[in-house]
Parts: C-alpha cells; structure tokens; sequence
C-alpha cells in the first residue's frame, strides 16, 4: 500500500527519523507536565467545577487537560501567544518597532521575537496569579498561603516559560512550527477521553444524531481545508534586464494571497473578548446587590446561544479585517515588486499596484471574513442540531483550524524531506 510504503520510506531516513521522534519526546514531556499539579487542589472539586463552565472548558481544550489539573502548565502558550498578538498590535502606533518587524530583516525579527518572549514573563506570572486566585475563591484549592502562593506563580510562569522554549526547540529541531504543534498536541489529547466518553453515553436511539454528527464533522473539515488551501493568485512579470552577456528575468509567476490570511488568530481575539466577561459575571452573580443583579444580567445574555453565535460571528469577521491589516502591508508588497522589475500586467508600478492589491485582498477577506466567522460558531449550531457535546475538537473552530494546518504544513515539510533525499539518489 502506498501510505505503509511511504511511512517506512520516512523512518528509513535518519535525519527525518530523528526529527519525527524528537517531537514525539517532546508531545511525551508536554504530556508529563500536563499532570502535574500545583501544591493544595482539590481534584474532585475541581473535575465539577470544569464540568459546569463552559468558558474555562473550551480554554482547559487547547491545553490537552492540563488546565482542569490545575498543572503547572495550565496556562500552556497562552501568555507567549498573548505577548505576540500585542506586540504585532503595537506595530501600528508605534513605526520603530514597526521598521524592526517588517524591514529589519531576519535580525530585527530575532529582536522582535525576544520582545515576545521577555514580556511573556509577567503576563505568565500575572496570569497565574489571577487563575490561582480564581481557583481559590471557587473552593478549588484548600490550602493556600503566601508560600504556596510564591511557589504555584513561579511554577506556572516556569512551566509557560519550558513550553515556550520546547516550542522553539521544535522550530528549530523538529518539522514545522513548534508552537502550532504543541497547541495540537494539546488539542488531540483529549481523543481518547472524548472516545471513552462517547461510548459510555452511546444510546442506540441516538444512532441517527451521531452519524448527523460525523457527516457535519467531515463537511466542517473540508471547508477548513478549502478555507486554509484557497488562494486568489495575481499575476506578476518580470521585466528583461541585461547584465554583461546574460539576459535576466522576462518570466511570468503570481502572487498568492490567501483566502484567509489571518489564520486562526481572529477567532482568538473573539474567544478571548467573550471568555473574560463570561467568566467575571459567572463569578460576580452571587455577591448580592446591584452588583450580583448586573452580573447575573450579563452571565445570562451571554449564555443565549443564539446571542453568543451572532456576537462571536461579528467579532470574527472585524478583527479578520484588522489583523490582516496589521500583518499585511500592499505599499511594501509594490515596493518590492518594483525594487525587482516586477509589475502586474495592465497596472502601473507604485501606487497604482498598491491601490490594486488593497482592492483585491479587501474583495477577498470579504469570503474569508465571512467563512471563518462560519466556522467559529459552527460548534454551536452542530451540537445544538445533533445534541452530541463530545468531539469537540472535530468541530471547533479553533480547534479544527490549527488541527489541519498543522497536518497540512507537516505533511508538506515531511514529503519535502523525502523528495529532497530523493533528488540527490538520483
């Protein structure tokens, strides 16, 4: 068969071998930290609370567990990731760390990284501290003095910390990104306890809701796919230049712009805007008073699941404009171009081609807007037709967007590797 032929292809070759195992060492250390918890938890009371908030849920979701163990990973990538998308943000008011980000070359971006990574340092620390005394006040952690405390904010910043330099070590040892793949391992480790719970609950009535399910399941993934592998290709000439006796250029490519470019992280900035309200009201609606009034008010306009969808498809859809904006710049794109003889057939070097790209790429993230918006609430409207909660990695949009990039730029990576070696055989 052509795919046991080709995985023995891949661990025939050393180098691809060792990179594969290497990454699956570190899935087994990531998983090892996931259950560890800090000092004082109450696991029993823990599993309940996480049972009956869902908006801690779908956060416990990306970290593979680790966030109902209260482990010194609960909070996983979140605080380097966090670091990131505000200093991407901070491009835009600032034009220094703009020029490091975008023109500096591969040093600035080094700079820029190191940034990232020193001010995730304090959002890890305060993060932990916010969660610990979340926990604390939900009767989830029994014991807790400053001792304690000292020590379960330095162990969940040190556990941020390792997660953020095993990420770069897969970066830079493994195959693909390291972050995107410890964020899938996190994701797919609930496989097997969604697997165990589904046949546990499995009712022979429900046969009808969960084949439903998995053909929605399928559809999902396929028009993730189509949404992360969809391009609007715009073509691009190279103009002849002469130099000595060698004639250079003169050919014709294209310049790809994604259907989606933003990724997965407009759907992060809306999960991340509803989580934190959500979860101050669920806290705040038993203290009584006007304030517990406002708070329940909030924690049940939120709980509408029709409300939740609209203002979760709305938030994705704007903040796939912006962060596009942010990441994408069409007046560097033409700048380059004409810095490289290349032009866009029918449209004049400069502002020109530049006004062109902004039309293009708007008319394009109008679909791309539009489907990653679909996308993010379309776990809400799958559950609530089939009544099936479990899976929801196979649904999630979040979830699915990460699971299939990742398998997609891997499988790239790997076959690339394979046709390398190839190549020299021959």
């Amino acid at each position: 068969m052509p795919g046991i032929n080709k995985a023995i292809q891949i661990f025939r070759i050393k180098d691809l071998r060792n990179k594969i195992l290497f990454v699956l060492g570190v899935f087994a250390v990531f998983r090892l930290m996931a259950n560890l918890p800090i000092p004082g938890v109450d696991l029993a009371a823990v599993s309940r609370f996480f049972d009956n908030n869902q908006a801690l849920g779908l956060l416990n979701m990306f970290t593979g567990g680790a966030l109902d163990n209260l482990s010194v990973v609960m909070l996983g990538l979140g605080p380097y990731i966090t670091a990131v998308i505000i200093f991407q943000i901070m491009t835009l008011i600032f034009p220094q760390l703009e020029r490091l980000y975008k023109e500096d070359g591969e040093q600035g971006r080094q700079k820029f990284n190191q940034y990232c990574r020193i001010a995730a340092i304090p959002l890890a620390a305060l993060q932990g501290y916010s969660m610990i005394i979340l926990f604390k006040s939900q009767g989830l952690i029994t014991v807790l003095n400053w001792q304690i405390l000292l020590v379960s904010v330095l162990s969940i910043t040190a556990g941020s910390m390792i997660l953020m330099w095993l990420g770069e070590l897969l970066s830079e040892k493994g195959i693909g990104n390291g972050v995107s793949l410890l964020i899938f391992a996190g994701i797919v480790a609930d496989f097997p306890r969604n697997v165990g719970q589904a046949i546990n609950t499995f009712q022979p009535s429900e046969i009808f809701s969960y084949i439903l399910f998995f053909v929605a399941s399928i559809a999902i993934i396929s028009a993730v796919i189509i949404l992360t592998e969809g391009r609007r290709n715009i073509p691009v000439s190279y103009a002849k230049r002469v130099r000595g006796q060698k004639m250079f250029g003169g050919v014709s490519t294209y310049l790809p712009l994604n259907i989606n470019p933003a990724g997965v992280i407009p759907i992060i900035f809306a999960l991340s805007i509803l989580i934190l309200p959500t979860m101050i009201a669920s806290l705040l609606k038993n203290v009584g008073g006007p304030i517990g009034s406002a708070s329940s008010s909030i924690a049940g306009f939120l709980q509408n699941g029709l409300i939740y969808g609209i203002i979760t498809f709305l938030l994705v859809f704007i903040f796939t404009f912006f962060y596009t904006a942010v990441t994408f710049d069409p007046k560097a794109i033409s700048t380059n171009l004409q810095k490289m003889g290349g032009f866009i057939p029918g449209i004049r070097p400069g502002t020109s081609t530049s006004s062109y790209l902004s039309y293009i790429l708007n008319r394009v993230l109008v679909l791309g807007a539009f489907s990653l918006g679909l996308i993010a609430v379309m776990p809400s409207i799958v559950q609530a037709i089939t009544g099936i909660t479990n899976f929801k990695f196979l649904i999630g949009g979040t979830a699915v967007l990460i699971i299939v990039s990742v398998v997609l730029e891997t499988t790239r990576q790997i076959k690339a590797q394979i046709e390398m070696r190839d190549y020299e055989n021959f």
